[in-house]
């Protein structure tokens, strides 16, 4: 059975270099490993214990049932304003509840992303990890990768193409994946 991956991409933009770097884990995911974007970040509303019941918020239904049959966690972290996007927070805030029993409780979590500015984002990865590892996710501190300069780099070739890229994500989802068999 292979090791299965699910990918958060903080960012709903269409040509989003951060989706891009999510489908770049799709087409170079190693043998024994498989990717899988989650599509309905757009429709979580903002977390809300007062609504947070089974059946009540069906794209947080999703999301938990997706992350819950997932072996580890990829989260692809633009960077808006110096953090992570509110986006990709709501998301952890869902998948962290009940806390201590969330589908992120215990599950591996490598981060990555892509930013326009020089340093590839790295703070909002930063902010990614912190919240995930708080939410109770078992963050993979080895794995990084901040692409600088994405908007230069993407918008004439999708991620999946650019060498760096398609030389990096296989060790990555490998790294996730290996702790993901450690671990069981």
């Amino acid at each position: 059975m292979p090791t299965r991956i699910l990918a958060l991409v903080g960012s709903l933009r269409s040509g989003s270099h951060n989706r891009q770097l999510a489908e770049a884990a799709v087409t170079h995911a190693p043998v024994g490993v498989e990717v899988q974007i989650f599509e309905g970040l757009a429709e979580l509303p903002f977390y809300n214990q007062d609504i947070d019941t089974p059946g009540n918020v069906p794209a947080a239904d999703a999301l938990r049932a997706a992350a819950g049959a997932a072996d580890a966690l990829l989260l692809c972290a633009p960077e808006y304003n110096g953090a992570m996007p509110a986006l990709l927070k709501n998301a952890i805030d869902w998948l962290s509840r009940p806390y201590g029993q969330g589908a992120i409780s215990g599950k591996p979590v490598g981060v990555i992303g892509a930013a326009h500015g020089q340093y590839g984002g790295v703070w909002a990865q930063d902010d990614a990890r912190k919240v995930a590892g708080i939410a109770g996710g078992a963050v993979v501190e080895g794995i990084k990768l901040a692409v600088p300069f994405s908007g230069d780099r993407f918008d004439a070739t999708h991620a999946a193409k650019d060498q760096e890229i398609a030389e990096s994500m296989p060790r990555i989802l490998t790294a996730l994946a290996d702790v993901c068999l450690t671990d069981a």
